[in-house]
């Protein structure tokens, strides 16, 4: 578990142990339900709040760019050829207007310690632009090593569409695999930087951690159109660790998902949540879904100074019980009661929710 969270798990075992086996507590004003003391909180709601002096989905006005260095890219040669050579603390730079296509290539390498970059954000730049038309890539890139950054690119996969028809009818008929899926970034090292990027199209995830994969930072992106019925994550997690902030989120699944098998541990703050979607949009998967014969759900979770617009679906699921906790606090959910918003399934414990905003008629401020 990452050093944060360790953080984190103290304080709320100083503040709240004899309260952790408590079942969800309402977050009603009619008094129906005791209020909880608020923990690692203030008096802020919502996304708003975002102090990391980045735009939330990064873009203009982001202001952690890089200038090209010592691995200028302009075609998809030049890129492989510069990700073989390049080392710790070295960057490779693709041209802001260049557009790489990398149909039929995968797990491209990026060693440890190197950064990967081009220019999202800065006047006029969208940044470069690396994209697979093949349904079937698994991953287009994978870290192999620790502490790499990706930053300032766009990442286009090979499938937008939801298919909810189709793949309910696949998976009725056990043939649900049958369609290929894809995903952007994959890592199974510690210290992945995922920042100021776009990345849609994913029909499985557009980052995926793996085990062993801990201390990872998600920031500042704009995920959409990761949405394939049954996957299509923002981010998925499996027996790793990521604090996950200032994120734009639109079109996916599950904009926030985890495996829930012991090790998966997520915090997600300041994430602003668009209205599109087709399922729960942050998640963590319980012993009911692995088929493993426990309610295990994750370690710890704390989802707090977040904006949900999605009123359509649920904005929290978690599966089952976490074996730490799973702390809901201080987000702005658009939601009108919080029944509709945050649910836990399949068992109950170790999960609270308190000073929260349900309403969807929020006075914006000036």
């Amino acid at each position: 578990m990452s050093g944060t969270l360790r953080y984190l798990t103290a304080l709320l075992l100083l503040f709240a142990c004899s309260e952790k086996e408590k079942p969800l507590t309402p977050d009603t004003p009619d008094g129906n339900g005791q209020q909880e003391k608020p923990l690692l909180s203030d008096d802020k709601f919502g996304a708003d709040i975002n102090p990391t002096g980045n735009p939330i989905g990064g873009g203009e006005g982001y202001n952690r760019l890089i200038d090209p260095s010592e691995f200028l890219v302009t075609n998809r040669m030049e890129l492989f050829d510069a990700l073989e050579f390049a080392g710790p603390n070295q960057i490779v730079y693709i041209v802001d207007t260049i557009r790489i296509d990398l149909t039929g290539h995968q797990n491209i390498a990026i060693r440890g310690g190197v950064t990967l970059a081009s220019g999202r954000g800065k006047p006029g730049s969208q940044g470069a632009l690396l994209y697979s038309e093949q349904l079937e890539t698994l991953p287009l890139f994978v870290a192999t090593g620790p502490n790499v950054r990706i930053t300032g690119l766009r990442f286009q996969g090979p499938d937008t569409l939801r298919r909810t028809e189709q793949m309910r009818q696949l998976h009725a008929e056990g043939r649900y695999y049958s369609i290929p899926n894809s995903r952007a970034i994959q890592t199974e090292y510690p210290n992945l930087e995922v920042d100021n990027c776009e990345l849609w199209g994913w029909s499985h995830g557009a980052i995926f951690l793996r085990a062993g994969s801990t201390d990872n930072h998600i920031h500042h992106n704009y995920f959409h159109h990761n949405q394939r019925q049954g996957l299509g994550y923002g981010v998925v997690m499996d027996q790793s660790t990521a604090l996950i902030e200032a994120n734009l989120f639109d079109w996916c699944r599950h904009h926030i998902a985890g495996t829930g098998r012991p090790g998966t541990s997520y915090e997600a703050r300041y994430n602003l949540i668009l209205e599109n979607a087709n399922s729960h949009s942050f998640d963590m998967h319980g012993g009911r879904d692995r088929g493993d014969d426990t309610h295990i759900a994750g370690d710890l979770i704390l989802i707090h100074h977040n904006t949900f617009h999605a009123t359509s679906v649920p904005a929290v699921v978690i599966r089952g019980i976490p074996q730490e906790s799973a702390e809901i606090y201080n987000n702005w959910f658009l939601h009108t009661f919080p029944a509709d918003a945050i649910k836990q399934n399949n068992a109950v414990g170790n999960m609270r929710h308190y000073t929260n905003q349900y309403t969807p008629n929020r006075v914006l401020k000036d």
